[in-house]
């Protein structure tokens, strides 16, 4: 039965699919076209809905104030990806055809990356909404910028909470369906046996295969036990995972990263209590994200499910600094502004391109379930000496 969030997307993506929109200012401004590929249906949905959600939100207050930079009304055009890489390169060239300036692309690396191929000769500032793989930017070239904490960003944070928990030995589950799933676990690999753990197993599924019981059956039968599992699963791998590992009566513990924090894995309530994941922040009361929800929940009727929102909406309020540092829409100047931006006070914290490989550097939170609630444990930025290399 789809939960009350996914019929809430349901309608949102009925109500957009392949529009366009545009919030009519009250001060006088030339437009820009800024392109969103993403997916409003398939399985990126989840993460990309909120993301555009939260990115639109930015948008409608930017352009009643005048628009990016206080000069340019900004009209986003929506196109469905369908979560389909081949699908997203053919709405990402009718989205250039259309005049985009900017563009935005899902939430993963594969199909990000096949809109920048179209974008990069072009000379188009294209941001993921919240596709992580730190291999995205250099795939591409210099008009790609990632937004969120990238994998391997991510995989430090976790690994050293692992260490700090006194986890020894880790077994990695990987699909080699896409860069997420493949090297999120292996960073995390890198960074434990840094520190004196050890990988004691590996394990590989296919995305979208219902049946975990032979990686089951291997983590059962190592010699040496693990006392850490270690995936980037996500949906609808990771419920069918969790829920078999402990209905084989498995009980060692799961980490996990961003792509589990969403209402889908909550729902699953004390089956993954324990689960460790990240987010891109975490609403300390009277925080700058507290004071987001607020009006995010007023904004759009509900409130928000993950820190993809927010995500979003931090992307529109880059996006309206580099014009506002540019002092034009012209996109080598805007993709220069991002480039060059240095402790940007967002809502989650600050968030640094300059000197990046345009993979930004923005705090990590660690989050726990209890109870079939996510609780903070901890807000961190690794030490980037410790951050394994792309």
């Amino acid at each position: 039965m789809p939960s009350l969030y996914r019929l809430r997307r349901a309608a949102l993506c009925a109500a957009v699919s392949g529009a366009t929109i545009a919030v009519v200012s009250t001060a006088s401004a030339e437009e820009i076209i800024i392109g969103a590929a993403t997916a409003q249906t398939g399985v990126l949905a989840p993460y990309d809905q909120p993301a555009l959600a939260g990115l639109r939100m930015a948008l409608d207050e930017l352009n009643a104030k005048g628009g990016l930079g206080g000069k340019y009304t900004v009209k986003l055009m929506i196109k469905d990806t369908r979560s389909d890489t081949a699908q997203t390169a053919t709405v990402a060239q009718e989205l250039i055809d259309a005049g985009a300036k900017i563009m935005i692309t899902p939430c993963d690396a594969d199909p990000s990356i096949s809109a920048g191929q179209l974008t990069q000769p072009l000379g188009i500032p294209t941001l993921t909404l919240c596709g992580s793989a730190p291999v995205l930017t250099g795939a591409v070239g210099d008009v790609m910028f990632g937004t969120y904490p990238a994998d391997n960003v991510q995989a430090t944070a976790v690994a050293d909470f692992a260490v700090s928990e006194g986890k020894k030995k880790v077994f990695l589950l990987t699909s080699p369906d896409t860069t997420y799933t493949a090297n999120l676990p292996e960073y995390f690999g890198k960074v434990f046996e840094k520190k004196g753990g050890a990988v004691v197993g590996r394990g590989t599924f296919t995305m979208g295969q219902p049946d975990f019981s032979a990686e089951i059956t291997n983590i059962k039968g190592l010699a040496d036990k693990p006392d850490l599992i270690m995936t980037a699963a996500y949906e609808p791998d990771f419920p069918a995972f969790i829920q078999q590992l402990r209905g084989a009566g498995v009980t060692i513990p799961v980490y996990g990263a961003d792509a589990i924090g969403t209402p889908t894995i909550k729902a699953l309530g004390k089956l993954v209590d324990g689960v460790v994941y990240t987010a891109a922040g975490y609403a300390e009361p009277g925080s700058k994200l507290e004071a987001f929800n607020a009006a995010f929940t007023k904004y759009a009727g509900h409130a928000p499910e993950s820190t993809y929102e927010v995500n979003g909406y931090e992307i529109g309020l880059i996006l309206d600094q580099a014009v506002k540092t540019a002092g034009t829409d012209d996109p080598k100047a805007v993709r220069d502004a991002i480039a060059n931006l240095k402790d940007f006070e967002g809502i989650t914290g600050k968030i640094t391109y300059a000197g990046t490989n345009r993979m930004p550097l923005r705090p990590v939170a660690l989050m726990r379930y209890d109870g079939g609630e996510g609780k903070h444990v901890e807000t961190l930025i690794p030490d980037a000496a410790d951050v394994p290399a792309p």
